[in-house]
C-alpha cells in the first residue's frame, strides 16, 4: 500500500496510507436521464511566463487531450467558462482558439452543437461605458462559438452589472443576444461566491427580486432557450427556481456542494467539479439511467467531501485544486496554472485535497499521484 507524509489541520506529519485504485469503467452511450456537462479547464504550458497579467500560453495537447478524456466518459464538455479561468487570466485570443480547437476534437465524438457548450461573455473589452458596447462584446463572443459550431453559454458580463441600472437593462440587453442566437442558449447566473464582481446581478442584491427578473426573462423567450445555469450554492432556492421554470427549459445545476440531491431530484448538470470526478460521475449517471438511485448515491456520497473541500472559500480559488488533481491523476505533466494560480491555496489545503480524491478513488495510479504529491510538498519544506 502507497504511503505519503503529509501535513494535516494541526500541522503535524503523518503518514497517509493511500487505497487501493478503483477501475472505473467507462459508459457505452451518454446518459439519458440527465444532460450533464463537465466544465473543463485548461492546461497552462508549463515553461512558459504565468505571471499576473501576461499572454496565456497553453499546452494544447494536454488541453485538448483532457476534454477528450471528458468525452470518453460520456460527459459533455462546457468549455471556456469559469473553470477554465475566464476573468482570472484566460485571454481572449487563447479563449477564441479553445473554442476553436474544442469544436474540432468534438467532431470525432459526434455533434459539437450537442456535445459542447461554450461561453460567450465581454471579458475582452477593455472597458465599456454603454449598454450598447456590452451587446457588442457579446455579439462578437456569441459569433465565434456560433461558427465553430458549439452551443453558447451566455456567460455574466462584469460590464453588465456595472452599467445595468435595473432589471430593465438586463432583460434588453439579453433578449438583443437571444435574438441574435442560431440555436437555443444556456443562460449562465453565475453567483458572487463565484465572482465578487457579479454581486447584484439581474439588477438586485435582493435574491427574491432578482429570481423574479429572471424568469420573468426565461418565459419571455423560452423558445430561445436550452436552459439555465444556476451556481448559487443554494439548494432550497435551485429547487424553487426548478419548479418555476418554463416546460422544456433545464436547470443545470453548478452546485457544487449539493449537486448528488439536486441530480436526484431532477436538475441537469454543468458543474466544474465533474472535471475531477469525471469517473464517479459518468457511474453515477449510469446508475440512475438504471433507475438504481441508491447506486447513483453511493457513488457520488464519496466525491462529495472532495468537492466542498475545493470549493471552499473564497470558492473562486477552486481551480487550482480541479488542476492539482488532474496533475495527479497523470491528465497533464506540471501544476502550473494560467495567471500563477496554482499559488491561490495553500499547502494544507491541497493535501487535503489529495487525502479526499484519493478516499473517492480518483487517483488511477497511486504510485504517480504519490510521487507527485512528495514533490509539491518538498516546495513547502515537507521532506519526511
Amino acid at each position: 500500500m502507497t504511503a505519503v507524509t503529509l501535513p494535516g489541520p494541526d500541522r503535524r506529519l503523518e503518514t497517509y496510507r493511500m487505497r487501493e485504485p478503483v477501475a472505473w469503467t467507462r459508459p457505452p452511450a451518454r446518459p439519458v436521464s440527465r444532460v450533464a456537462y463537465a466544465a473543463a479547464h485548461v492546461v497552462a504550458d508549463p515553461l512558459a511566463d504565468h505571471s499576473p497579467g501576461s499572454h496565456t500560453a497553453l499546452d494544447w495537447d494536454a488541453t485538448l487531450r483532457f476534454r477528450r478524456h471528458l468525452w470518453s466518459y460520456g460527459l459533455r464538455v462546457a468549455d471556456a467558462m469559469d473553470t477554465a479561468q475566464r476573468n482570472m487570466g484566460l485571454d481572449w485570443t487563447a479563449t477564441a482558439e479553445l473554442i476553436r480547437r474544442s469544436a474540432a476534437e468534438a467532431r470525432d465524438f459526434g455533434d459539437p452543437a450537442d456535445l459542447l457548450a461554450c461561453g460567450a461573455g465581454t471579458d475582452h473589452l477593455p472597458q465599456a461605458a454603454t449598454l450598447e458596447e456590452v451587446v457588442a462584446g457579446y455579439l462578437e463572443q456569441i459569433e465565434t462559438v456560433q461558427n465553430a459550431g458549439a452551443r453558447v453559454v451566455v456567460m455574466a458580463s462584469r460590464h453588465l452589472a456595472r452599467l445595468a441600472r435595473g432589471s430593465e437593462d438586463y432583460h434588453k440587453v439579453y433578449a438583443t443576444l437571444l435574438d441574435h442566437a442560431d440555436r437555443p442558449v444556456i443562460l449562465h447566473w453565475l453567483g458572487e461566491l463565484f465572482d465578487p464582481a457579479l454581486a447584484g446581478y439581474w439588477g438586485s442584491h435582493d435574491l427574491q427580486v432578482a429570481t423574479e427578473a429572471f424568469l420573468a426573462l426565461v418565459h419571455d423567450n423560452t423558445a430561445r432557450v436550452d436552459g439555465v445555469k444556476v451556481s448559487l450554492l443554494d439548494a432550497e432556492h435551485e429547487v424553487r427556481l426548478r419548479e418555476r421554470l418554463p416546460d422544456g427549459v433545464r436547470l443545470y445545476t453548478g452546485d457544487d456542494f449539493n449537486y448528488p440531491e439536486l441530480i436526484a431530484g431532477g436538475s441537469h448538470a454543468l458543474l466544474g467539479i465533474f472535471d475531477a470526478i469525471a469517473p464517479a460521475a459518468a457511474a453515477a449517471l449510469l446508475a440512475l439511467d438504471a433507475g438504481d438511485r441508491e447506486r447513483f448515491a453511493s457513488t457520488l456520497a464519496p466525491t462529495l467531501p472532495l468537492a466542498r473541500k475545493i470549493f471552499e472559500t473564497p470558492t473562486y480559488h477552486y481551480k487550482t485544486g480541479v488542476v492539482l488533481l488532474a496533475w495527479l491523476a497523470g491528465h497533464q505533466d506540471a501544476f502550473v496554472m494560467v495567471n500563477g494560480a496554482h499559488g491561490a491555496r495553500s499547502i494544507l489545503h491541497l493535501a487535503e485535497v489529495f487525502r479526499l480524491a484519493d478516499q473517492a478513488g480518483l487517483l488511477p495510479d497511486p504510485d504517480l499521484a504519490a510521487a507527485r504529491m512528495r514533490a509539491l510538498l518538498v516546495t513547502a519544506g515537507v521532506t519526511a
